[in-house]
């Protein structure tokens, strides 16, 4: 910024910021927030003063590093996000269902949830598993379920993201076999697995085994993408679950960001090519109902990776230095009471997601907050990305908010807050020992405790909730899915048969093969593969490597 620019700069700043500014942009039009959910205390007008021109920003574009104003040139124009509809529950059948209704609506690509048995590595007759199979994803025991699961759908011609992180290498070899058995050869799939087992512990606590082991698999798998499963992106960095969590917007960049540098870390000691895995690497991201603090999260994000890893590693391959995201609109913030105001909740999450530059986006059913949502609902949460991405406009112009002074304040600021955070986890150690000593942990419960005191206090509104709960009439009760109580039943005696029907030899010597790869600290992927070959159940294959590896305990 020249001398010039900035005496400009600082005299509008005093003009506008000063007192009697501030006392012009604060008309008594009521008590509107003053701070937004993440605690940023937001001005009551921006201008030329709040954005450092030195960053250069205006000068970037998008496509060109660091990457603030989007991936590529034309963004939407040149290719639109992928409508990814999340979608899970009962049997595979049913499930299946939902996918092709769902694809045949419009949507571009299949998003799976399984059920908490199969998150945890458990067959559904486990005793663990009682009352929870097929409850909040579908159950998927083996490669006859994933092969149900995709009944009818050419899986050379569809991408599948699968949310699954202990055994994530399970899940994605049923997934290769079920399609090497359709005829598709493994380099012709595409999708992504989730396979981020550090916000497991942080966050979500759907972890099996101590966290080197389990970091050793997450690279397993980013080492067979990179060899055998090329179409496929083998980790899906969530900062996602830390922002349900309760964690602030710079806490998710930078939890999500650190988590990023510990799995390149891990794939460098393992001797893997970073500018490859980089290509490679994905991410996944929240959408908040915060509209512009959003956007700017997600510029910020999107610069900050690509700093970081030239910085630490020297990347100099662009597509390298690209942070590729999805965004799922916020669960958390889905309301019981009046449901049908999370239809507006929804999409507003849903355009922060857009304008801030997402590879592909999930919307929640607004019926969620009571249960699985229904056919409706589901369409409903579908037809919100079309109408973003076909009668707004909002897709046709690349960083459609880019220059606008508060986004360019808060990207800058957001960054900012972001390389702090990521110092102190330096400081701690790293990733790995931040999360084991409960860093992450312990800011996410402060983050989630303050904006809960905020609601109780009524100083955050929440519409139907805790403000103008009377001023609409209650809806009646949403038609939410209803899963048959036979199902789980039904689940148990199909994977007893699975085992009875089986080549018992084979199947025998491919665990023990799968023990001993685990022992040995090599040829897990080639030893669970040949398991799911052999017709082992996800329970089996885990329990191979609970044998060796045991159970995780959080230290505190």
């Amino acid at each position: 910024m020249s001398e010039e620019s900035k005496r400009a700069a600082d005299a509008w700043d005093a003009k506008h910021h000063g007192p009697e500014g501030q006392k012009k942009y604060r008309p008594e039009i009521g008590p509107l927030p003053v701070k937004s959910i993440s605690g940023e205390t937001l001005k009551a007008l921006y201008g030329p003063g709040d954005v450092d021109a030195a960053a250069g920003r205006d000068e970037a574009f998008p496509g060109a590093p660091p990457f603030t104003r989007g991936l590529h040139p034309g963004m939407y124009r040149q290719r639109l996000w992928t409508f990814r509809q999340y979608a899970g529950f009962g049997t595979a059948e049913e499930t299946n269902a939902r996918f092709r209704k769902l694809l045949a609506s419009g949507q571009t690509g299949l998003s799976v949830a399984f059920d908490l048995p199969t998150q945890l590595g458990l067959d559904p007759d486990h005793p663990r598993a009682a009352g929870e199979v097929g409850r909040v994803g579908v159950s998927i025991a083996g490669v006859e379920d994933m092969a149900k699961l995709f009944d009818r759908i050419d899986l050379g011609a569809v991408s599948t993201s699968m949310t699954i992180n202990a055994p994530a290498a399970v899940l994605l070899a049923y997934y290769q076999v079920a399609g090497e058995e359709k005829g598709v050869p493994a380099a012709k799939l595409r999708g992504t697995v989730q396979n981020d087992i550090l916000k497991e512990y942080a966050a979500r606590n759907n972890y099996v085994y101590p966290p080197e082991p389990s970091l050793a698999l997450t690279v397993d798998v980013m080492e067979h993408a990179a060899k055998v499963l090329t179409g496929f992106h083998p980790i899906s960095i969530s900062g996602y679950h830390v922002r349900e969590a309760g964690c602030t917007a710079e806490q998710e960049i930078a939890f999500t960001l650190a988590n990023g540098l510990a799995y390149l870390d891990a794939a460098k000691a393992r001797g893997l090519d970073l500018e490859h895995i980089g290509e490679q690497a994905s991410f996944f991201f929240a959408a908040s109902s915060e509209l512009i603090e959003e956007v700017a999260k997600f510029r910020a994000a999107r610069c900050l990776w690509a700093k970081l890893v030239e910085e630490r590693y020297g990347l100099t391959n662009p597509k390298a230095r690209q942070l590729r995201f999805h965004v799922q609109t916020m669960g958390s913030l889905l309301t019981s009471q009046q449901p049908e105001n999370n239809l507006v909740r929804v999409a507003v999450q849903a355009l922060a997601a857009v304008l801030g530059g997402c590879q592909s986006l999930h919307t929640n059913a607004y019926d969620e907050a009571l249960g699985l949502p229904g056919d409706l609902s589901a369409r409903l949460a579908l037809y919100t990305q079309l109408i973003l991405a076909h009668e707004t406009g909002v897709a046709s112009v690349a960083d459609p908010l880019g220059g606008s002074y508060a986004v360019e304040a808060l990207t800058e600021r957001l960054e900012a807050k972001a390389r702090a955070i990521l110092a102190e986890i330096d400081a701690a150690g790293g990733a790995v020992a931040a999360v084991q000593a409960g860093f992450y942990q312990r800011r996410i419960a402060e983050a989630a405790f303050r904006y809960q005191r905020e609601v109780e206090r009524g100083d955050r509104k929440v519409v139907g909730v805790n403000a103008f709960a009377e001023s609409v009439q209650e809806a009646g009760a949403a038609s939410v899915q209803q899963l048959d109580p036979k199902q789980e039943e039904l689940a148990r005696e199909r994977v007893a048969r699975q085992r009875r029907e089986r080549d018992q030899a084979r199947a025998g010597a491919a665990l023990a093969q799968v023990e001993a790869a685990a022992k040995a600290g090599a040829g897990r992927m080639d030893a669970i593969l040949e398991a799911a070959r052999a017709r082992c159940t996800v329970g089996e294959i885990c329990g191979a490597f609970r044998a060796v590896y045991g159970e995780y305990r959080p230290r505190h």
